[in-house]
């Protein structure tokens, strides 16, 4: 049962990642070259470098090297994704894609994460996800590169409080409630597909502070919208949709070029088709008045050596920033 549930789970992720590159990258060519262009504007339009200096990645794409992109999860509050955002990010994955394997991971970092912001030692400990509210895309980038000990070659932050919008020019989405549960007005029930329009869906996800399954159980039902949103958007008709288009890169900031996507969805795609999953624990702990995760040294070892194999680079010590009682922590190499 165990295994069934796990093929079913990466084959929604694998779903999400081949729509979004339908959507990005071959839209485009069945338009024709007048909406491909105007595709082009919309997705660059959502660019915004994260500062932090880029490790080649150019050479890496031509190359087909394995590649690393942090993509993060957050609710603005507002209908667009404003450049000058700031606030937690209360979704965190590291995805790796290695042409070369032709295998895709997924590592869900918990946004309570304990952890030394570097640079921000006055605010340090302080729980993952801060760390976008503090430097935004840039120190996010540095903090997991810091706490893994891997490079981070590309980010993606998506709002997904926005995506009532999104979900609403699809015509609603379907979804298969894993628990039961009311919540914002809603009512959601065990096992029972149920179409949802933008503020259902996005009461089901927990949008709202619903933490009533823990950080991890709120990552799993916002990965269920986005992958029905995946879903219901790889139609040629919601492609051709100028609006959709637009209302979804709206909620999207990302150092990702529009021909970074087209080289990405040319040459690394077969990686899409094996997708495994894996996440950091922590333990639950009150830490100057937060409630955080702590994490110990050999769970960071262990997801370090993970990160590193699928980039394929040589094993390492894992990163040094994560809280620990008493502890001085020492720089660590990316490399």
């Amino acid at each position: 049962m165990q295994n069934r549930h796990k093929n079913h789970k990466n084959r929604n992720l694998r779903t999400l990642l081949i729509a979004f590159l339908l959507l990005f990258v071959f839209g485009g060519a069945a338009m024709g070259m007048s909406k491909y262009r105007s595709v082009k504007e919309s997705v660059n339009s959502s660019f915004q470098s994260s500062g932090v200096s880029a490790h080649d990645v150019g050479n890496k794409l031509s190359s087909k090297r394995p590649i690393s992109i942090l993509v993060m999860g957050t609710n603005s509050g507002s209908a667009k994704l404003d450049r000058n955002y700031k606030g937690h990010t209360n979704s965190m994955m590291v995805i790796t894609i290695n042409p070369k394997t032709n295998k895709t991971t997924v590592n869900s970092i918990s946004g309570e994460t304990a952890v030394n912001i570097p640079g921000y030692k006055k605010e340090s400990p302080a729980p993952i996800n801060k760390a976008y509210e503090l430097g935004q895309a840039g120190a996010s980038v540095k903090t997991v590169q810091s706490l893994f000990n891997v490079p981070i070659d590309f980010y993606v932050l998506l709002n997904v409080g926005g995506l009532k919008k999104v979900i609403n020019e699809v015509g609603g989405i379907d979804v298969t409630p894993t628990l039961t549960f009311s919540f914002g007005g809603y009512s959601f029930t065990k096992g029972v597909k149920t179409h949802m329009n933008g503020a259902k869906a996005l009461a089901y996800a927990g949008m709202n502070s619903n933490n009533l399954d823990g950080d991890y159980g709120r990552q799993n039902r916002q990965r269920d919208v986005l992958t029905a949103i995946a879903k219901q958007s790889g139609s040629i008709s919601t492609l051709l949709n100028q609006d959709f288009i637009n209302s979804l890169t709206d909620q999207v900031l990302t150092d990702l070029t529009f021909d970074n996507l087209k080289t990405i969805g040319t040459d690394y795609r077969d990686a899409t088709k094996d997708v495994s999953e894996d996440h950091l624990q922590g333990t639950a702990k009150k830490v100057n008045g937060q409630n955080l995760q702590v994490v110990t040294k050999s769970e960071l070892q262990r997801e370090t050596d993970a990160l590193r194999k699928s980039l394929d680079l040589n094993s390492a010590k894992t990163g040094n920033i994560q809280y620990v009682p008493s502890t001085t922590t020492t720089t660590s190499s990316l490399y």
